[in-house]
């Protein structure tokens, strides 16, 4: 009986400790989830692992776990594009746990989502050669424009601006484009948008008063930057995507509660470097002993002309967002301010901006919406650049001003009539540099918008088909007035000068297409299919002035009405399609083929087909890799396509076109004045220019991508190359012409590399290094055989009359320079006039010029880094050309004797160059001029600090950072600066050496 008691007692305690425990109350655990500057990460998820309980954070990343049991536990937070972060955690009895995250970025996340040609793909099934840029990465400091937020970021990709305007133009070249006369820009896409392009084919802004059309895109509205390189990546663009495609993504709504950030950055630019010339006593005295019958013409002043032309200019840049979800509508609104002084004065932009983006989805989300909408209004004034030019000449032993001038009181070079006391200037005298800038006002007003409305729809009876339209607009309208007073010397001789001029310009674009994207998992397989229709139209219409008067010239001082003079119109049709395979997620065959109808071909020419076709390996996720601890990516990516070209060149060029003479060349009839009609060289045969592409390349990672990056071979062929060519006298209306001729060949190889040495808490360093070669050659450029023809002369130079320093040539790089070779003396100095005969005929003629290196740098690289020490921040990119040579125009212009006395009985200035070739007249075609232009440039040098909650708030925070920009650069070119993506320097726009003072503050 004891025993069976015995046995029911320890049934009961067994009984009760069970119900003890059972009714034991549980814990929770909350805190907030933050990124690398302690904003709130909402959306993130936070889970207690081993167990089945978890949360996701609120806008303000918050989040909370209920019913958690006692014991000890590790807690897990996750963020896409973040490192997981895990914390260990005791739960009491019926206690509440406070435990907070603050998360760090990747530098590369294999599940990211990217963006591709009308839609996106995740980042390992991706099989072309793409990279993306995010908006942490960007280059920071005073960035005015859209593309320099990326310079140096992305292996092949070179941007180089055109001068240091604010909001000037640059040169982006991707693999170093495919053309010759026709456009080597990219297409840009943004928000779905494909923009019109930016440029014309000689590199001027296709939007009127706009030094850069794309200054007028706000670069705080920008989430991310997506480069497609090779065809395969870029043939669903078809006709537009020869040379690249850049996708620009902008920020957009966020979930929960209104989120508003508010940045303003105060910067000064001052001129990091300006040309060496003689001082006012070097000139004195290099006249005394060299020309001292002319001593007596120079003047006792000592004035530094570029001090006077240049100075220290102050800029602000100020923008307020505010994101968020109103009931069921995602919104983010922005508006944005930018002024920006010019180092040259009288130079300046003023641009407002507003950007909306609403993101609505309705009918349990298959109805989803993106409405975009972008406006900019820029008013600038064009300081004269020709001011340049002319500080570097001028006299610097003359004065600013001269008592009784009749130049507005500048001091000019003129002689005045004693019997009608009528004033003539003396034309071979440079212009009073202070008197170009002050008395030409050349000033804008530049009105864009751009935008779509994008629908997306997917079928409830087929969720996995959904159908796409989207609308989309960019329109602008520039005009502006050149006014220069009739007293100005600049404008002396037309008795002044008033302008006006407007041009508007309208992009529509209408997508229709369908997608299917479904997942067999009894099969392994995905499939991401699309077919659709485009239709794109650009229409531009440009204004003249009508002038006041019988001879042609405007009323000095008074508006003239404005009217149409010209108009362009093109229109491209495309019918596209493509599929994307994966099986097991290990192999991913992709396919595309795109059809363009562009009207700026015959009917006969006018469709191109653009076919594109790739493989990707994940070799990792095989199974002799799978379990490897080292390895965290492998992937081979296999490609091959086609695209076409078509902008850059007339929109008529084979039909038979009159063009309205301009002012200068009207005839009289009865004492009117009449503009005649003059006939425009045509080819009826024009078709597209053509590139075939193949790309092979291998992504990898290594210690759960720590380091990890990509490596990339390219080859490329263009066919019926779009050039403009000399012609047989007579042939034709003129005596060149655009036309299909010629072919060219390119390769390269390019590698990005991206390290992350520490990460810690409170410790992170990463860096990017990328670098590309790139050889791009002419294989053909006649439409006959022609071995006496050296090839077609390009590369115009200023200084004596239709000087040319560069060609294209059968089998060398576009744009090569064709000079004489140089012969120097014992002492290594240049003889003058002396040069090889390097066919041995005994006379120097233009037969012994030969090839001599290349504008277009073969080796491209960029380096970045970034090291944070918990609130404090520090950052650097920097950028090097390697192999590329530059004309130095301005030496061969004045480094001689020959610029300060030039039998005009004016002395001009002369650079040091003077003292290095004692050269004593002009010598425009010796490879002397022709420099080593590679260098090390130092772009940005920035730190940070995050202030973290500031006024006892929650919710409010604030982040300081400094900046300085074009820090140094490291060369052998002997001018101004060695970046001069044509290739010729004269009198470049100095870059400025700009210092920025910025707050962030979000609340």
């Amino acid at each position: 009986m004891r025993k069976i008691y015995s046995k029911k007692y320890m049934l009961l305690c067994a009984f009760l400790m069970m119900s003890v425990m059972a009714f034991a109350q549980t814990g929770s655990i909350k805190g907030k989830v933050l990124d690398e500057t302690n904003q709130p990460l909402p959306g993130a998820t936070v889970t207690v692992d081993g167990t089945t309980i978890g949360s996701v954070t609120d806008g303000n990343g918050n989040y909370t776990i209920s019913g958690v049991k006692p014991g000890n536990y590790s807690v897990t937070a996750k963020f896409v594009g973040y490192v997981a972060l895990q914390k260990k955690i005791t739960i009491a009895d019926g206690t509440s746990a406070n435990i907070s995250f603050q998360l760090t970025p990747t530098s590369q996340s294999l599940n990211e989502v990217v963006v591709i040609g009308y839609g996106t793909q995740s980042k390992k099934d991706v099989s072309g050669a793409i990279t993306t840029v995010h908006s942490k990465d960007f280059q920071t400091g005073t960035v005015n424009t859209p593309e320099g937020l990326i310079q140096g970021k992305v292996a092949g990709v070179s941007i180089t601006t055109d001068g240091g305007a604010p909001g000037s133009g640059s040169t982006i070249r991707i693999r170093q484009g495919a053309s010759l006369n026709s456009s080597n820009d990219p297409l840009i896409v943004i928000d779905g948008v494909p923009l019109a392009p930016y440029k014309t084919s000689d590199g001027k802004s296709t939007i009127a008063g706009a030094a850069n059309p794309l200054s007028l895109i706000n670069p705080d509205d920008i989430e991310t930057f997506t480069v497609l390189k090779d065809a395969a990546s870029t043939a669903i663009y078809g006709s537009r995507a020869s040379n690249g495609v850049i996708i620009i993504t902008t920020k957009k709504g966020a979930s929960g509660a209104p989120k508003i950030t508010f940045t303003t950055a105060t910067s000064l630019a001052t001129p990091a470097n300006t040309i060496k010339v003689l001082s006012a006593d070097e000139l004195r005295q290099y006249v005394a002993a060299n020309y001292p019958t002319l001593s007596s013409t120079l003047g006792s002043a000592n004035t530094d002309w570029q001090k006077e032309i240049y100075h220290p200019a102050f800029g602000t840049t100020n923008n307020l967002a505010v994101a968020g979800t109103y009931k069921f509508l995602p919104y983010r609104v922005s508006v944005g301010y930018a002024d920006q002084n010019g180092i040259l004065k009288t130079d300046d932009i003023k641009r407002t901006t507003a950007a909306l983006r609403l993101n609505p989805s309705f009918l349990h989300n298959s109805l989803k919406i993106d409405l975009n909408l972008n406006g900019a209004y820029q008013t600038s004034r064009f300081g004269n650049q020709a001011a340049i030019g002319d500080a570097v000449s001028f006299n610097p032993t003359q004065p600013v001003y001269t008592k009784g001038s009749p130049f507005r009181g500048y001091t000019e070079y003129y002689t005045t009539d004693s019997v009608t006391k009528v004033n003539t200037l003396n034309p071979n005298a440079p212009r009073n540099p202070l008197g170009v800038l002050e008395d030409d006002h050349n000033t804008s007003q530049v009105y864009r918008s751009f935008g779509n409305a994008n629908i997306n729809y997917k079928f409830p009876f087929l969720p996995a088909l959904s159908a796409n339209a989207n609308f989309g607009y960019d329109v602008s309208k520039g005009q502006g007035v050149d006014y220069i007073p009739a007293d100005a010397a600049q404008a002396f001789t037309t008795l002044g000068r008033n302008t006006p001029y407007q041009q508007k310009n309208t992009n529509t674009v209408v997508e229709y297409y369908l997608n299917y994207t479904n997942n067999f998992k009894d099969i392994k397989s995905s499939i991401n299919a699309q077919a659709g229709y485009s239709y794109n139209n650009f229409l531009a219409t440009n204004y003249n002035y009508q002038p006041l008067s019988a001879n042609g010239q405007p009323q000095p001082g008074s508006a003239a009405p404005l009217y149409p003079y010209s108009q362009g119109e093109y229109t491209i049709i495309s019918y596209y399609g493509r599929l994307i395979y994966t099986y097991d997620e290990k192999y991913t065959l992709q396919g595309s083929v795109r059809t363009d109808g562009s009207s700026k071909f015959s009917p006969q020419n006018r469709w191109g087909v653009f076919p594109g076709a790739a493989f990707s390996w994940n070799i990792n996720q095989e199974d002799f890799l799978k379990n490897n601890n080292v390895l965290s990516d492998l992937k081979l990516r296999l490609s091959y396509g086609v695209t076409g070209q078509q902008d850059g060149i007339g929109y008529y060029g084979y039909l038979p076109t009159y063009s309205l003479t301009t002012n200068d060349n009207r005839y009289p009839f009865n004492n009117v004045y009449y503009n005649g009609y003059t006939p425009a060289a045509y080819d009826s045969s024009l078709k597209w220019e053509q590139t075939n592409s193949f790309n092979a390349g291998f992504d990898f990672g290594f210690l759960n991508q720590r380091i990890y990056g990509s490596i990339d071979f390219y080859t490329r062929k263009t066919k019926n190359l779009l050039a403009t060519v000399p012609i047989p006298a007579g042939t034709n209306f003129t005596n060149q012409l655009t036309t299909n001729v010629g072919n060219s060949d390119s390769h390269g190889i390019e590698l990005n590399l991206n390290v992350i040495p520490v990460r810690t808490n409170d410790f992170t360093w990463s860096f990017n290094y990328n670098i590309a070669y790139n050889k791009v050659t002419i294989t053909n450029l006649y439409l006959a055989p022609d071995p006496t023809n050296p090839g077609a002369q390009t590369g115009n130079i200023s200084g004596g009359t239709g000087n040319y320093v560069q060609i294209n040539s059968v089998n060398y790089t576009p744009s090569t320079f064709y000079v004489f070779k140089q012969v120097y003396g014992a002492n290594g100095k240049p003889l003058e006039g002396v040069y090889a005969d390097l066919n041995g005929d005994g006379a120097i003629t233009a037969k012994d010029e030969y090839h001599y290196h290349s504008a277009l740098p073969p080796v491209i690289m960029g380096f970045s880094t970034q090291v944070s020490y918990k609130k404090w921040s520090a950052s650097t990119v920097l950028r090097a050309n390697i192999g590329n040579y530059v004309y130095n125009n301005v030496a061969a212009n004045l480094g001689t004797a020959g610029s300060i006395s030039n039998n005009t009985g004016v002395v001009n200035n002369a650079t040091t160059d003077i003292y290095k070739t004692g050269f004593t007249g002009y010598n425009y075609l010796s490879d002397y001029f022709v420099q080593n232009a590679s260098f090390l440039r130092m772009d940005n040098l920035g730190i940070g600090y995050n202030f973290g909650k500031i006024f006892g708030s929650k919710n409010i925070t604030l982040r300081a950072t400094a900046n300085c920009q074009n820090v140094f650069v490291i060369t052998k070119y002997t001018g101004l600066d060695p970046e001069v993506a044509s290739g010729i320097d004269n009198n470049i726009y100095p870059r400025p050496r700009t210092y920025t003072l910025g707050l962030n503050l979000g609340l």
